[in-house]
């Protein structure tokens, strides 16, 4: 069995920390380098519901993607819920591990496991990591439907293939549209508008949409918008990424147990609705 330094090891070639945005907070959280790692979870966000789990499953190691503290503390005390997190992740002799920004912008990344869930052809990032020479990593997609539908029909193809959430799925713009081109982008994407009108597609899958950028976008252009819950957009990733380290076991024969989290970890627990507005 490796230990988890080995893993991590692996874990940040997939995921260079120092690819992370510098506000991020990437990379191990807790855990003990020569601890042996048997089984791994993978899950969007490193809540108490997650580290529960992963103490009913046995597992040695929690990879998430959302960090656990993405700014300073002073206390990780049991009475706060992020302190009890920790306690029950030490207490239990789990590890945790961050991948968020390091892996929006990796090839593989978010988007392309987005992409991947909505049975999408990537044909390049929305917005390129300069560093990249290969102009494959960065943040977002552009991507091409194999054939076109209405951006209704898209929608609805967001709503089956990913995670149900209260949320659903939103969408902004003339429901007959055709779609040929779409930009996706995982989490939180308004601020990605301008690259997205710049890339000339028909339609945005992203999550957070805010009213006043979502307004003004829609007033500049035809652009269709279909917004998801930010947990469902990300969910993807969890497993392309659990098949990444599957793969990284086999060939060096750590014959790893790898699980990703089926939990719905969305805060929005609800939704109510009088209709569509005529």
């Amino acid at each position: 069995m490796p230990r988890l330094s080995e893993v991590i090891s692996e874990l940040d070639a997939l995921w260079p920390p120092e690819r992370a945005e510098g506000w991020d907070a990437v990379g191990t959280v807790c855990g003990d380098p020569d601890a042996e790692i048997h089984r791994v979870l993978f899950a969007v966000d490193p809540v108490q519901e997650i580290a529960d789990e992963a103490k009913k499953l046995g597992a040695h190691l929690i990879v998430t993607h959302h960090p656990l503290y993405l700014r300073g503390t002073t206390t990780v005390a049991a009475d706060t819920f992020k302190g009890r997190v920790v306690h029950t992740l030490i207490r239990e002799d789990i590890a945790l591990h961050v991948a968020h920004t390091n892996a929006d912008t990796a090839d593989p990344g978010v988007s392309d496991a987005l992409a991947a869930a909505l049975d999408l052809r990537v044909e390049r990032p929305l917005v390129p990591d300069a560093t990249d020479p290969a102009g494959r990593r960065g943040l977002g997609r552009i991507c091409v439907l194999d054939h076109p539908e209405t951006l209704a029909a898209f929608a609805a193809r967001a709503a089956a293939r990913l995670p149900a959430t209260a949320q659903g799925i939103r969408l902004a713009g003339d429901p007959e549209a055709p779609v040929r081109t779409v930009a996706v982008s995982g989490g939180s994407g308004d601020s990605l508008f301008d690259a997205v009108r710049a890339a000339g597609v028909d339609a945005f899958l992203t999550a957070d949409l805010r009213h006043h950028p979502a307004s003004e976008a829609t007033q500049h252009s035809p652009l269709g918008l279909v917004d998801a819950a930010h947990w469902a957009t990300e969910w993807p990733w969890c497993e392309q990424a659990a098949a990444q380290l599957e793969a990284i076991s086999d060939r060096l024969g750590w014959d790893l147990r790898v699980h990703v989290s089926k939990q719905v970890t969305d805060p929005w627990t609800a939704h109510h609705s009088s209709g569509a507005p005529n």
